[in-house]
Parts: C-alpha cells; sequence; structure tokens
C-alpha cells in the first residue's frame, strides 16, 4: 500500500439508537430548511426497525472482512472508519489517523456510482474535516488524503451481483419469461444532479448511465446462465424531494403495479445502487415494495446486495492496491467505465453552494493559486 499508511472506510452513517433518529435526520437535511414535522415523518421508517439503521452494522461487517483479505495479503496497513452524519464522524477519523502518526490516508466510500450525493459531497466532507484539523493546536500536521475513484464499472462488483442476481433468480425455475419482470432498483436523485453528473465538460448523466451499463450486462449474463430472455429495466426508490422538483423515475412501486397489471406474476428486485442491505433496501424495498407486490398479487423476489461477498471484498482491495500503484507512478489495469482517482474539474457539480472539495483536479488547481 505504499505510499499509504492508512486506509478509510468512509460511509453515510445512520443512527443506532431511538434517541439518535432526530439529530441524524437534521444533519442529512442540514441547510434544506425541512421542518421536523416532515423529518418526524421519515423517522417512522427507523422506528420500525428500533430506531436503528442497519447500516453501521454493515459497515462494521465490511470493516472485518476488509481487514481480513488485507491480512490474507500480507498487508498490515491500519484500516479506520468515518461515517458523513453519525459517529464515527470523518474528522474524528482523520484526527485518530493524525494522532496515530499516519501522514497519507486512502479513502474508500460505499458509494459505487458517480454524482453529486455518491462522490463529490463524500469531498467536500474530506476537505470540512481537514478544516476542522486545521483549526486544532497541532494542524493537519502534514496529513494528506486521497480517494479510490467510483467503483460501479469494476470487474468484482459486477462479478458480485451477478453471481446474487443468478441464485435469487433460479427460484423462478418453471416460471414463463412473460410472467417474469427483471427491475434493477437504485436510489433516484433529482433530474438535474444526475444531468449534471459526470466531469464538467462531459456529457452528463453519469450517474444513469453507469446503472444502466451494469443492468444491460447484468440482464444478458444472468439470461445466458439462466436460458432465459428477460428485458432489464431501471427503477428508482427513496424520493424525498418536493413534488414540484423532477427526480429519476419510475419509483419501483409504480412499475410494480403496472407490471401486474399487464399480467407480469413475478418480479425480480435487484437493488444494484446499493452495496449493503440499508434502510433503502430494508424499508423501501422489504417493506414498502413488498407491500406493493403482495397488493397486487405479484411474488417479489429480492436479490441481495454485494455485501460482504469475497468477490466484492477482493475486489476493493484490488481497488486500494491500484490507487497505491497510481501513487508511485505506476499503470494500473484499464477497464471500460474506469473512473479516475482524481476527479476532473466541475466533476458531480453542488447545485446548492460552492465548497471546497478534496481529491479533484480543481481542488489541487486551487491549492496551487490557479483558476479550477
Amino acid at each position: 500500500m505504499d505510499p499509504y499508511d492508512a486506509i478509510l472506510l468512509l460511509s453515510f452513517g445512520g443512527p443506532e439508537a431511538p434517541e439518535e433518529v432526530m439529530p441524524f435526520l437534521r444533519r442529512v437535511t442540514a441547510g434544506r430548511g425541512i421542518p421536523d414535522e416532515r423529518l418526524e415523518e421519515v423517522g417512522h421508517h427507523y422506528h420500525l426497525f428500533g430506531g436503528r439503521s442497519p447500516i453501521n452494522d454493515q459497515n462494521r461487517e465490511l470493516l472485518a472482512a476488509l481487514r481480513a483479505e488485507l491480512d490474507r495479503r500480507g498487508i498490515d496497513t491500519p484500516l479506520l472508519w468515518g461515517n458523513r452524519n453519525s459517529e464515527p464522524f470523518v474528522a474524528d477519523a482523520l484526527r485518530e489517523a493524525r494522532e496515530a502518526g499516519h501522514r497519507r490516508v486512502v479513502t474508500l466510500t460505499t458509494s459505487a456510482y458517480s454524482c453529486y450525493s455518491s462522490c463529490r459531497q463524500y469531498r467536500e466532507d474530506l476537505a470540512a474535516a481537514m478544516a476542522e484539523l486545521e483549526a486544532d493546536a497541532e494542524g493537519t500536521d502534514g496529513l494528506e488524503v486521497d480517494k479510490v475513484g467510483q467503483y460501479a464499472a469494476r470487474p468484482g462488483f459486477h462479478r458480485a451481483n451477478l453471481g446474487r442476481l443468478v441464485q435469487s433468480m433460479r427460484a423462478l425455475d418453471g416460471a414463463p419469461d412473460a410472467e417474469v419482470a427483471l427491475l434493477f432498483v437504485t436510489h433516484s436523485i433529482p433530474d438535474t444532479m444526475d444531468e449534471t453528473s459526470g466531469p464538467g465538460d462531459g456529457d452528463g448523466n453519469l450517474y444513469q448511465r453507469q446503472h444502466l451499463a451494469l443492468a444491460s450486462s447484468l440482464t444478458e449474463e444472468a439470461n445466458g446462465v439462466l436460458g432465459r430472455d428477460l428485458e432489464g429495466e431501471l427503477v428508482f426508490c427513496s424520493r424525498s424531494g418536493p413534488p414540484s422538483q423532477p427526480w429519476l423515475e419510475p419509483d419501483v412501486n409504480d412499475r410494480i403495479e403496472q407490471l401486474a397489471a399487464d399480467g407480469v406474476k413475478h418480479v425480480v428486485v435487484a437493488p444494484i445502487g446499493f452495496v449493503s442491505d440499508h434502510m433503502e433496501v430494508a424499508y423501501d424495498l422489504d417493506t414498502e415494495a413488498a407491500e406493493t407486490a403482495e397488493k397486487v398479487g405479484v411474488q417479489l423476489v429480492r436479490v441481495p446486495t454485494v455485501g460482504t461477498d469475497p468477490v466484492f471484498v477482493a475486489d476493493l482491495v484490488d481497488a486500494l492496491e491500484e490507487r497505491a500503484a497510481e501513487a508511485r507512478g505506476e499503470a494500473v489495469p484499464q477497464f471500460d467505465g474506469r473512473r479516475p482517482s482524481v476527479c476532473e474539474v466541475g466533476c458531480c457539480p453542488n447545485l446548492r453552494a460552492a465548497k471546497p472539495a478534496l481529491c479533484g483536479r480543481d481542488s489541487a488547481a486551487l491549492a496551487a493559486g490557479e483558476p479550477s
């Protein structure tokens, strides 16, 4: 892992007790002017699960799996954990790194795709955390932070999703293709966020294009393995914006109802937009979508997320080793859709306010006093 002397797993975070739900939701929605009454409605989702989001436990499992794979390869680089919206916070994780004498940290997020919320916002979190450390008496003490590029197109992410999809679809052996629908699900985002996802001089819509590319290849390969001729579709969940603001559609529940009306009897739901079965999966799919399917008389087959699949975990460690090789000036394997480790200028912009962000060419230019 040279030149890195620590690895930071960076995630969204979630409440772990009922009293943490509202403070967590206020942090998530800070600056958006959302009243507590609306947040309490969303908080009901968490209280259905005892006020505890599954995400932190799943991150602990991922940390353990990453540690085991690193140890298997003889890599003893320390593994740290930080969250955007709950303890352990990003700044605390970087402070821990500084106090342990680490000077160059490589960050791996639990978001695979490219858009403001799943990439640049984490880069803003890192910049804010470093600014917080600057205010300490010790300052940053020479600490540097890099990150691994978004990994939606990585071969291990693809293979792990494919394995879980094929295994789940075997439950429908004997069901005619005409009665089966295959839905790939991800988190909905505002249309404008999708339109501006990717580098500033790029084509935009990178978030949706990454999902469509993965969904298409998974459909083709699963059909080949199982001898089927299904057409996969991309659908969305977890919309949270006002009705006046366009978000990516169709909603998974609306699509299940439409498919039932068309005679479909079995719906396979594959949440490729998520790396673990956290709240958007546990509530939006396993609760809401399951209720919709039951209401319209459709069998719902839910594919597990990649979680700690050994293929996925091994590929994440490959990605970490490749990032270290890049930092040493070495060549790394190339594949279709590979995203750069250092984001290009204007990539996935913050449409509300311009904020400093680490790990991008614009932030490097700014630090050098050059126009970004």
